[in-house]
């Protein structure tokens, strides 16, 4: 099971200073945290993309561009890549550049966002929310698998046997579907034999488990080997030095972050009893120390039938850059070799 760090490079005011940083130390502060996931052992780090004022990631290939060049074994991955309101060919050349410059450690994660922003600033109509993406996506594959491309569609103009320059250093470029919880989307997955990266914010994990069924049928029925059918897990979460300590620094910034979301979606301010709630033996937040969240892991692997990559997003949370830095170290040095000892098969 790989271990990975995701970050939105969320611009948001210290829930206990009210100090907001700026774009410029925010993001000195992530390439720092990179160069620290790559030197404690973390698998990958991942960046998402956003189009707002609170983030300033809208640029991910860039940000991960920059971190290939402090770091040496770390893999770079978009977390996601808005395909729907992008150009796949220029999704790929970006990615292609980054793999180039990284010496093979790019990776896309491909999806269509959980905002909506991107849409009307790119001049896409949210009426097209699904045939955009699914035509993207076909685009986006047939590009990686051939070097001259002739396709055709209805949200971009066609290729009549253009070469799509430059190829990458892996061949294919590893693209992951990013989902939330629609079972179309767990389907096709598994019919195009894609990893899936699934995100699981709220609720139970395991309640997730008849959607990755879902996934993992599909790709057997398309004919594709249960090996390639593999399945990570986007997930909030903070590790500590102890599970009251990693708690009580999370929440603040959690319960901001989501209550300012819910303004906008119509949910209810969030409250401590529920947080305590996502984070006990079923729910989806992944918070405490090492041997905690090490225990808890383990438990989502098994109910959903085996995962191979999992993912915290901290960022929500607008920790200090110390904290953040010291949580990276703990899930490098205390909780992957816990993790990788549970997981070694027994010895004959």
């Amino acid at each position: 099971m790989q271990i990975g760090i995701d970050s939105f490079v969320a611009i948001a005011p210290d829930p206990v200073t009210g100090v907001t940083l700026g774009a410029p130390e925010r993001l000195q502060n992530l390439m720092e945290e990179m160069e620290r996931a790559d030197q404690v052992g973390v698998d990958v780090f991942g960046i998402g993309e956003h189009h707002r004022h609170d983030f300033a990631d809208s640029a991910p290939a860039i940000i991960l561009a920059a971190a290939a060049s402090r770091t040496h074994r770390i893999r770079l991955t978009s977390a996601v890549t808005v395909l729907s309101a992008d150009d796949p060919v220029r999704v790929f050349q970006d990615f292609a550049t980054l793999d180039l410059i990284s010496k093979g450690r790019a990776e896309i994660v491909a999806g269509r966002g959980s905002f909506v922003e991107a849409y009307p600033l790119f001049g896409f109509d949210l009426e097209d929310y699904d045939s955009l993406f699914v035509e993207k996506l076909d685009l986006l594959l047939k590009i990686r698998d051939n070097l001259k491309v002739t396709w055709s569609g209805n949200h971009r103009p066609a290729l009549n046997g253009q070469g799509i320059y430059p190829r990458p250093l892996q061949n294919p470029l590893p693209i992951w579907l990013g989902v939330g919880g629609t079972p179309e989307s767990f389907v096709r997955a598994g019919t195009l034999g894609l990893p899936l990266m699934v995100a699981i914010i709220g609720g139970q994990p395991h309640r997730f488990r008849p959607l990755v069924d879902l996934y993992r049928e599909a790709g057997l029925r398309a004919g594709h080997p249960a090996s390639r059918l593999q399945v990570g897990i986007h997930a909030l979460g903070y590790l500590a030095d102890t599970t009251e300590q990693a708690a009580d620094e999370f929440f603040p910034g959690y319960a901001r972050s989501f209550t300012e979301i819910g303004k906008e979606r119509g949910w209810p301010p969030v409250t401590r009893a529920q947080f305590d709630a996502l984070r006990g033996p079923t729910g989806a937040l992944l918070v405490g120390d090492a041997p905690t969240v090490a225990k808890k892991v383990l438990s989502v692997s098994e109910s959903l039938g085996g995962i191979s990559r999992l993912t915290f997003q901290m960022s929500v949370a607008a920790l200090p850059h110390a904290k953040a830095l010291h949580a990276i170290e703990i899930i490098g040095q205390q909780l992957i070799p816990l993790l990788r000892k549970q997981l070694e098969p027994p010895v004959a």
